[in-house]
């Protein structure tokens, strides 16, 4: 269980840092609420702990003592100690979180990304990390859950590079994929020098939204469904992702002269809408997820849920493995706990 007096420390680190976040998080229930500020507060000052640092590649090996020390039950300050106390309550597998510090050191290496592929790899690192969490917050282990928990993030963190293209540019970062950049006659390093906005940039910009626009789809049917109480502010965060998106397009994908901004008003339009959305057929994890969908899976004590996609002989497989797994238990039992004809010899 998480302390007071650290859950208090977690939300001041998320007032200034992650206003969509707290906004969306009004409409958790309380039991999940707790454990994903603590979650929320970990992720932001570990991503304060790199961008803020002049030395990032010391910051980051210091990150991963402080992961360990997590995993090992010694955090040692507030915010790692409420992580430790969610690590703890829900199982959090150590691959999400080691994930999402691979995503950062990326970040520190400045790594670029040739195409839509490669910079979703990055995206499920940095982002789907967190969605995949957040699921288990939930009670979600399924899947297919967990997979469009992935969607989700990924969607988000590429409208968060929609956004921000002028801004990582001015700090010397492009997350644009290469291969769209030079489709559109831009020389990727001749820009980064000198960043602008043209036309050409602003078509770019524009199918990275769109392929946010398909995870989000992906991602919706998850969303409807997660427990009851928690649907409307995981679609609200994705209502108020997808409004940052819409500000992009209204100032013609044009995100370099200036970051485009949610009006206060058209947030609360958008966190109105969380109460309602639609559902559909949860999809098949994507390549780009198995890695992060493997990990929960041995984090799980029941085999997975069977998800719509497998083929008849992998539920037959999965029924079978099931009940191996019942009679081996049985027959521990039955050799370890006296019988009832035992206890009645007894008597």
């Amino acid at each position: 269980m998480i302390a007071a007096a650290d859950l208090r420390a977690c939300a001041a680190t998320l007032r200034t840092g992650s206003r969509s976040f707290a906004l969306a998080s009004l409409f958790l229930p309380r039991r999940v609420r707790a454990p994903a500020t603590a979650l929320y507060a970990f992720c932001r000052a570990a991503d304060d702990a790199i961008d803020l640092s002049d030395d990032q590649a010391a910051s980051l090996d210091t990150l991963r003592v402080r992961l360990d020390a997590i995993y090992a039950g010694n955090p040692d300050d507030a915010v790692d100690r409420a992580f430790a106390a969610v690590v703890a309550d829900f199982a959090l597998p150590y691959a999400l979180p080691n994930a999402l510090l691979e995503g950062f050191s990326w970040d520190v290496e400045t790594r670029r990304y040739e195409d839509l592929p490669a910079l979703i790899g990055y995206a499920m690192r940095v982002a789907g990390t967190v969605g995949v969490m957040m699921a288990l917050l939930m009670g979600t282990r399924d899947a297919a859950m967990v997979s469009a928990a992935c969607d989700l993030g990924c969607a988000m963190q590429l409208t968060n590079i929609a956004r921000d293209v002028g801004e990582d540019a001015r700090a010397g970062r492009l997350y644009l994929p290469l291969s769209w950049l030079r489709a559109e006659g831009i020389d990727p390093d001749i820009w980064l020098a000198a960043p602008q906005f043209t036309p050409g940039l602003g078509r770019v910009v524009a199918r990275l939204l769109d392929e946010a626009g398909r995870l989000y789809t992906r991602a919706e049917p998850g969303i409807a469904r997660l427990p009851a109480r928690c649907r409307p502010a995981i679609r609200a965060a994705r209502l108020l992702y997808d409004g940052i998106g819409e500000a992009v397009a209204r100032a013609g994908h044009d995100s370099v002269s200036a970051r485009a901004v949610v009006p206060a008003g058209r947030k609360f339009t958008l966190l109105a809408g969380g109460f309602g959305g639609r559902s559909g057929l949860l999809l098949a994890p994507t390549e780009a997820s198995d890695f992060l969908v493997g990990a929960v899976w041995p984090a799980s004590s029941a085999p997975p849920a069977m998800a719509p996609w497998r083929k008849v002989d992998d539920k037959i497989g999965w029924v079978v493995e099931l009940f191996a797994r019942l009679n081996e238990r049985d027959r521990v039992h039955a050799i370890s706990e006296p019988s009832a004809i035992d206890h009645a010899a007894e008597a």
